[in-house]
């Protein structure tokens, strides 16, 4: 494979792994804070096949990112094998534990059925069931973040030290992972500072929507 279809088939994938994760919140995949185990519930059980379809897209989404990490190694590998090691063992860990969570997230379906026909003390403890599950899930995705954020600026850094990308999207890339991962890294301690995790999360998505154009339709420019 050369150089140009892997950076091409990179662009690709940031770009599709954008659409995959926006796609499963659409079918009701709630990426944070999910912690009302009743509506949860309740939702699950209104639109069973709609749940379902969220968590094949998250899969997909998370399988994707696998797809991504190797082709941008193949892609940069040149330039650092170290940093190239980083970002696939990071980002691979990532994907990882998504997946688990969208494995534990399954386990609610059969919860959600016994939950609607159950009623006064039985009904809260399988309510109590989702929410541990569900808390569970939250403090996954939210540590899952960190690798994600090691794996970015990983990638990032020999964008600005070889001038092989646009050294603007190199440090918006390392800036946005620090912002981010910082973000989660401090909620456990301080829950109700969320204002960092968000902020980050923007400069994420505008970094990963800007880097995939670019390497989708420019990255032809530099070989």
């Amino acid at each position: 494979m050369t150089v140009e279809i892997a950076m091409r088939l990179s662009g690709f994938l940031l770009l599709f792994i954008m659409i995959a994760i926006m796609a499963s919140v659409q079918f009701g995949n709630k990426i944070w804070d999910d912690l009302d185990s009743d509506t949860r519930l309740q939702s699950i059980h209104n639109d069973p096949k709609k749940y379902k379809i969220s968590i094949v897209l998250a899969f997909i989404h998370n399988f994707s990112i696998i797809a991504l990490v190797i082709m941008l190694f193949i892609a940069f590998r040149s330039y650092s094998i170290i940093l190239g090691i980083v970002w696939i063992t990071f980002r691979t860990g990532e994907s990882l534990i998504l997946s688990y969570n969208e494995k534990s997230r399954w386990g609610l379906l059969n919860i959600a059925k016994q939950y609607s026909v159950s009623k006064g003390a039985e009904k809260k403890s399988w309510s109590d069931k989702a929410l541990t599950i569900l808390k569970a899930k939250d403090s996954r995705f939210k540590f899952a973040q960190i690798p994600f954020s090691i794996g970015t600026i990983a990638y990032s850094i020999p964008f600005i030290t070889y001038g092989v990308v646009p050294a603007i999207i190199g440090w918006f890339g390392i800036v946005a992972g620090i912002l981010y991962g910082f973000g989660n890294g401090i909620e456990p301690i301080k829950p109700n500072f969320k204002v960092l995790r968000y902020f980050g999360s923007g400069m994420i998505w505008l970094f990963e929507l800007v880097f995939g154009v670019w390497l989708l339709f420019f990255a032809h420019t530099i070989l």
